[in-house]
């Protein structure tokens, strides 16, 4: 119980922000039977424009990490990532994704290297997907559990939010 409460009152007070993208596999294969995107990489591109979008309003620059998948998948990851950086997408052009990152390779590391802000992602990840999957009616769960407490926190204070404090779209999105 100490542990909980430490780790829900650090969740609290850090300084950070929340972009959750959550892809529902199967409507994305039924929908897209033709031009069909790469799940893992179609999130990728969703979640990188609206961290640009959060970059460019704060007018700062930022880099992006991720945790390794495997060497053939990371690969394929990183070639999505530079595609993304030389030519931007329909809703942002690449001027401004060179513009906000501070680099054109995506940085990979295993869970091993243990870097504390993959280790915070890890902890948000599946509560904030469960909460997505919920709000959506794709799930039925009524369990109390740990992760809604972090949830709760989310949705006060850490999600990325329209200039209007709009989440959904913003810090939680649902694709396909």
């Amino acid at each position: 119980m100490q542990f909980n409460a430490a780790v829900l009152n650090r969740l609290e007070d850090w300084q950070y922000q929340v972009i959750t993208v959550v892809i529902d596999k199967k409507s994305h294969r039924d929908q897209y039977s033709v031009w069909r995107y790469h799940p893992y990489h179609y999130c990728l591109a969703v979640m990188l424009e609206r961290y640009i979008l959060f970059l460019h309003y704060g007018n700062h620059r930022g880099d992006v990490m991720v945790e390794s998948r495997g060497r053939v998948e990371d690969e394929k990851l990183k070639d999505s990532f530079r595609r993304l950086y030389q030519d931007g997408t329909d809703r942002i052009p690449a001027e401004r994704w060179q513009e906000r990152l501070t680099s054109m390779e995506l940085k990979v590391k295993p869970k091993t290297a243990n870097i504390p802000g993959l280790q915070l992602a890890d902890l948000i990840a599946h509560p904030s997907r469960r909460e997505i999957l919920l709000d959506n009616k794709l799930i039925a769960d009524d369990r109390d559990t740990f992760g809604n407490k972090i949830c709760a926190i989310l949705r006060d204070d850490k999600y990325l939010r329209s200039r209007t404090g709009q989440i959904s779209g913003y810090g939680k999105k649902l694709l396909p």
